[in-house]
């Protein structure tokens, strides 16, 4: 694929016909470092597809190794099965800052960060990197829990299937700040700004067949994902 425009530095990704932010441009940012700080911070993201021409969303886990994204699941998975096939996809990752609220309806928006990955994904089949594509998942969702946990059985990756997409055509989009008011309205008695909001964990549930005498990790215990920018 041929970018559009040339790369600003070593650290910004290439901007393509398919990255290339077209409306509020001015929120687009092509820089690697936000980009990967945005999917490091997310939990879920949204595999878009299309088959026989039907258009499919689904969500799913990931985590990320470097400069790529990996999915997994079983290897019935629909979405999985038609994506080791070699078919092009779009991967979203969109964390929620805060619901911004304007003096008019028209101008209420939201405070978000967003990632688009456009890209062909491919099958893992080296088992030392399908291994630690796993290690990328479980760490993902809590830093340091693949060290704690048993280690992987050799059944347990050979009926895992994992799939990896470059991170090479990708764009981030961001809005923050308060609301953009019409000139006129900001004289008018109406309570404006921004409700910041945060994923914050509550207090751990053990399972009912633990082991007596097993503490909660201090990793769980403290528990908290990236704080929304100022």
């Amino acid at each position: 694929m041929t970018a559009t425009e040339p790369s600003i530095h070593n650290n910004q990704l290439p901007v393509t016909q398919r990255t290339k932010i077209k409306r509020l441009p001015q929120r687009g940012d092509y820089d690697r470092d936000l980009i990967y700080s945005i999917l490091d911070e997310g939990l879920i993201c949204h595999v878009g597809f299309t088959v026989d021409r039907q258009p499919f969303v689904i969500p799913t886990a990931y985590g990320r190794v470097g400069d790529r994204l990996y999915i997994h699941g079983s290897p019935a998975s629909r979405m999985l099965r038609t994506l080791q096939k070699g078919i092009d996809v779009c991967v979203t990752v969109t964390l929620l800052d805060g619901l911004v609220l304007a003096r008019s309806a028209f101008h209420h928006s939201m405070n978000y960060r967003s990632v688009v990955i456009f890209g062909t994904a491919t099958v893992v089949s080296d088992v030392e990197e399908k291994t630690e594509a796993l290690k990328a998942f479980t760490n993902h969702v809590v830093p340091e829990r693949w060290e704690q946990v048993r280690p992987v059985m050799h059944q347990e990756v050979a009926g895992t299937l994992v799939l990896s997409l470059p991170i090479q055509e990708a764009s981030a989009k961001v809005r923050s700040g308060p609301p953009n008011d019409d000139e006129a309205d900001y004289a008018l008695p109406i309570w404006a700004g921004v409700l910041p909001l945060r994923m914050v964990a509550q207090t751990p549930i053990d399972d009912p067949k633990l082991s007596s005498g097993l503490s909660v990790p201090d990793a769980i215990c403290h528990y908290q994902r990236g704080q929304s920018p100022d």
